[in-house]
């Protein structure tokens, strides 16, 4: 009975958990429609929705403690309904033995009986009738028995068979609370964090500073690996203390609708720092100081795994830069350089992709392929007027990200979309840019 009660309470706790979690998350989720949702929360209140994600969380992990407990007593030959279960096995196992033994004494008493000799007496005759009778009467109390003990041991074994899976499907209603409360607990704190810094940090300005891939195949095969380049760029008149570049890849199966991010693996590497390196979780590689008009060449190299499905892809890039009096800035847009993923065995990628930059600066133009037909010249960026093409041509491209690259390597919108979005989330510009925007 213990157990059961413990079994509750968890099974009670992995219920209740979604429904606070719920009421803590819209005190920072922006979901809803800019014309329906609610006027911006206030620090004290994302700190509050914080306190009470890291709370529920918490409370969570501690009920996927419990819960643990009791499935691990569960599944012990040592619970109290598996050795109930055991013991009534034996007594079912025992009163069919004794069964049997009953029924071969009626067989044996019957034996006797017929093989009495006509001489035998009355008084003989008498007694080796009744000794069937018994043996009879005994044989069926011991049915009776044997079934009455195979009855309970079905019962037992049954109640801790039952008991077992309720507290598996208990601890996997516990998991999951952990994981929701994480992402709530997660979102809660990105959300303060940001507004944190968003109420003090520095304004950051759109600036001449670019990072720029060359050399990307049109096509990428799967189990293959293929280097290329990305040019950091410091294009102001003054010197920038800490420039970081980010790189974000991005991809999807032919349809479009099924991401296949978690088979390419991309990896830096730098003449100050030969070996190769993955690429941070924020997408983010630490360039350090460039001089006015200084360069610098990044080495990339993106593996796709052997089971990664044909689709598409692409390669976004951008960069900021953080100097030692606080001032920062970086490119008010990103660069996108697409190729197309081949399945396993389609032979190597021919041609380079160009890439396409956006949000202010001039795209640079993509290399031909030297082998093949397949390679083409990417697209040019725009910049300035440039930007200010007709309205059919804004609504080709959604106003934002190009599909760039070979023609057999041209990537849909949603791709780069979503690529953008996830790279954007590491940029600074993004994080920090708020009365330059609203100044705009």
């Amino acid at each position: 009975m213990k157990i059961r009660r413990i079994l509750a309470t968890a099974v009670a706790v992995a219920v209740t958990t979604p429904a606070v979690l719920l009421s803590v998350t819209p005190a920072f989720a922006d979901s809803k429609p800019a014309a329906e949702a609610k006027a911006k929360p206030t620090i004290e209140e994302l700190e509050k929705a914080a306190a009470e994600a890291q709370k529920a969380y918490d409370e969570a992990v501690a009920a996927q403690k419990a819960g643990y407990e009791v499935l691990k007593a569960a599944l012990s030959d040592e619970a109290p309904l598996a050795v109930a279960a055991k013991a009534a096995r034996k007594k079912a196992d025992d009163a069919a033995a004794a069964k049997t033994a009953a029924d071969q004494a009626v067989t044996d008493a019957k034996a006797a009986l017929a093989a009495l000799p006509d001489t035998a007496t009355d008084a003989e005759r008498t007694e080796a009738e009744k000794a069937v009778t018994d043996a009879e009467t005994a044989a069926a109390t011991a049915a009776t028995a044997k079934a009455d003990a195979e009855t309970k041991a079905t019962e037992a074994t049954t109640a801790s068979d039952d008991a077992r899976v309720a507290a598996a499907r208990a601890y996997s209603l516990l998991q999951k609370a952990v994981a929701d409360a994480l992402a709530v607990k997660t979102a809660a704190d990105e959300a303060l964090a940001k507004a944190r810094e968003e109420e003090g940090g520095p304004d950051c300005v759109p600036a001449n500073v670019r990072a720029t891939v060359s050399g990307l195949p049109a096509s990428v095969v799967a189990g293959t690996s293929t280097t290329f380049s990305l040019r950091v760029k410091n294009g102001t008149d003054k010197a920038l203390d800490a420039v970081t570049a980010y790189a974000n890849v991005h991809t999807t199966d032919t349809s479009g609708l099924k991401t296949t991010d978690r088979y390419m693996h991309l990896q830096w590497s730098t003449a100050a720092s030969p070996k190769w390196h993955a690429v941070a979780k924020d997408h983010s590689i630490g360039i350090g100081a460039l001089k006015a008009g200084a360069q610098t060449d990044v080495k990339l190299r993106l593996t796709a795994d052997a089971k990664a499905p044909a689709g598409n892809g692409v390669v976004l890039t951008t960069v900021d830069y953080v100097n030692e009096d606080g001032s920062c800035g970086g490119d008010p847009g990103m660069d996108s350089s697409a190729f197309k993923v081949k399945a396993a065995g389609s032979g190597t990628g021919t041609g380079t992709t160009g890439s396409t930059g956006t949000g202010g600066t001039t795209g640079s133009t993509g290399d031909t392929g030297s082998t093949g037909t397949s390679g083409t010249t990417g697209s040019t960026g725009t910049s300035g007027q440039q930007a200010q093409g007709s309205a059919s041509d804004e609504a080709s491209t959604g106003g934002g990200l190009a599909s760039t690259g070979a023609s057999d390597a041209t990537v849909p919108l949603g791709i780069a979309g979503a690529a953008a979005a996830a790279l954007g989330g590491a940029a600074v510009l993004v994080v920090r840019r708020r009365r330059a925007g609203a100044d705009a």
